[in-house]
């Protein structure tokens, strides 16, 4: 098995929940769910590089460590848990990779953050999300709708405690705004789906494990390493945020 199989696997559980709901990706997204409910002969290269944002941070992970294949699964989990290869890339080449890629789009704060922002900046599913997205420039002036994107977008963790049919009961802390400064909140439950006409993204999720979510989906169960590393790009992505929030980024 060559790195790049499970690699696709992986990118498939993550990218599967938003291009259901029609908000990234190719118009079918079938194989998406195929590939990651384990269908190994599913070949879904072609509908990665049809994720143009993830697409872009892929290749430039890729680029900067060496790896011919954008869908390596180190190149994935980096991007969208995150490992050791994201600090190897420089901050300032991932701001420059996104002028080149965005130019004339307007939004997000990627191209205003001031230097103590910049340097905080990773090449992860995080970064896209609230630096690239107009989503935290709206905080506080569209009602609760900026706020529940970013929750439900960004990759987000909890720990099961039940299974009911399909749907999942998940123990997990959501984002909040303080109408300063967005955290995460005090822990609740919140019920997901890990399954769908028998198709699942990861399958034999029980009470007791740290899965990681994205939109109403279930995508992956996760080991120590995985947790920490995805809180720890998490917790970094808000201090970028705060940062750039209190230089007057919005």
């Amino acid at each position: 098995m060559t790195a790049s199989e499970p690699g696709q696997a992986l990118f498939a559980r993550y990218a599967y929940p938003p291009n259901e709901l029609g908000y990234c990706g190719p118009t079918d997204g079938s194989p998406l769910l195929q590939r990651a409910s384990g269908d190994q002969a599913m070949d879904i290269a072609a509908h990665a590089r049809q994720f143009e944002g993830a697409w872009t941070y892929l290749e430039l992970i890729a680029s900067a460590v060496g790896i011919d294949d954008p869908l390596d699964r180190r190149v994935v989990q980096a991007y969208w848990v995150g490992n050791d290869l994201l600090d190897r890339v420089a901050p300032s080449v991932l701001v420059a990779r996104l002028g080149q890629e965005l130019e004339g789009q307007v939004g997000g704060f990627w191209s205003r953050m001031g230097p103590a922002a910049e340097e905080l900046a990773l090449p992860h599913h995080s970064f896209h999300v609230f630096a690239v997205y107009p989503w935290v420039g709206l905080l506080g002036s569209a009602g609760d709708v900026p706020l529940s994107v970013l929750d439900r977008c960004r990759i987000r963790w909890g720990e099961v405690v039940g299974i009911d049919g399909e749907r999942a009961t998940v123990r997990s802390r959501p984002l909040r705004w303080d109408g300063d400064e967005l955290s995460l909140g005090p822990e609740r439950e919140e019920a997901v789906r890990w399954s769908s006409s028998g198709r699942s993204l990861v399958g034999g999720i029980v009470p007791g494990d740290h899965v990681s979510l994205h939109w109403d989906w279930v995508c992956d169960r996760l080991g120590a390493a995985e947790l920490g590393a995805l809180e720890l790009t998490s917790a970094r992505q808000l201090e970028l945020t705060n940062t750039q929030l209190r230089e007057g980024a919005r």
